[in-house]
């Protein structure tokens, strides 16, 4: 077996430890944050009556906790653990998804896909951070339950 340079080794070492600081979601992100129905767009419907998304750091991915009553229906609790990994993750308590998938795309955006089982996606969030940190936009792209063409636009607030 050859053996390499000590310089080759820590050469590869920093570049194994820079992926998964890459595919981290940014600090900022982390907390809570309340929708504000007045700057938010939903089409087609009304927006929620409320919604609160909680992101919180898990390993190579982040733990995402949504707390949502909707404009009719029953008051709904989602919960989801994925990884920037490239896989689908398991989604409890949403019933438009089963799984979800995520890609950092830079410091203050990342995408969500979510997914049916059997690979259906329902829906492509896109999740933009204000440069101060201080709002969360979040504009989904999909169809409804009954198949219609969905397009919102949610800013949140700490």
């Amino acid at each position: 077996m050859k053996s390499h340079s000590p310089a080759v080794l820590i050469a590869l070492v920093a570049l194994a430890l820079a992926v998964p600081a890459n595919a981290q979601a940014p600090q900022q992100l982390f907390g809570s944050w309340k929708l504000n129905p007045a700057k938010s767009k939903y089409s087609p419907g009304a927006p929620p009556k409320s919604m609160t998304v909680t992101y919180s750091p898990a390993g190579f991915g982040m733990k995402i906790v949504v707390d949502l009553v909707p404009a009719e229906g029953a008051s709904q609790h989602w919960e989801m653990t994925p990884m920037f990994d490239g896989r689908d993750h398991p989604v409890t308590g949403n019933p438009d998804a089963d799984l979800i998938s995520i890609r950092r795309i830079s410091d203050t955006k990342g995408e969500s896909t979510f997914k049916k089982k059997g690979g259906k996606a329902t829906s492509v969030n896109v999740r933009t951070l204000s440069p101060d940190a201080k709002y969360l936009t979040i504009e989904t792209t999909g169809t409804t339950a009954d198949g219609k063409p969905r397009h919102d636009i949610a800013v949140f607030e700490r």
